[in-house]
């Protein structure tokens, strides 16, 4: 679950942002996203996996556990409005940059400017100067893009 991570630190890359996306599907409400920065070691013993693997609950204890150890988080989202002007694709990579540019700081590590390298779920990449791999079904292969849906679904579960 950290072999993507692992292979970005052996290069050098210590900020990795983990990005993925919740609302695609439904045909109500917005599509969020977040993105996760985790510094090493990751916690790869606290559970962290795929969102939709996931009870409610345990989404809740992760996402709560997440933010408490992760160096910063963001979210982003676009609503329904935006997604009938620009299409779900673009919309879905529009809320992605925008957890991205909204990557929260945890004071206590105030030494974070941005991410060095983005993992972003899915076959797409997003508008962004960081240097980014596209990570299909990076959900289930990246600790850091499980994070970041975790915090999404959460986030929209509770707009829901």
């Amino acid at each position: 679950m950290d072999s993507i991570e692992r292979e970005l630190f052996a290069r050098g890359i210590e900020l990795i942002a983990g990005v993925d996306e919740v609302g695609r599907g439904p045909l109500a409400g917005p599509v969020v996203a977040a993105a996760v920065v985790f510094l090493r070691p990751l916690p790869l013993k606290a559970g962290i996996r795929d969102s939709k693997t996931l009870s409610p609950k345990r989404r809740s204890e992760l996402a709560r556990e997440i933010k408490s150890v992760a160096l910063a988080t963001g979210v982003g989202m676009v609503g329904h409005a935006d997604i009938d002007k620009f299409n779900i694709h673009n919309a879905t990579l529009l809320a992605m940059r925008r957890a991205v540019e909204r990557l929260s700081i945890n004071l206590s590590r105030n030494f974070f400017k941005r991410p060095d390298y983005l993992l972003i779920d899915g076959p797409h990449r997003i508008d962004s100067k960081i240097p980014q791999i596209p990570v299909v079904k990076g959900d289930s292969l990246s600790v850091s893009i499980a994070g970041a849906s975790i915090i999404a679904k959460t986030c929209r579960d509770r707009l829901m």
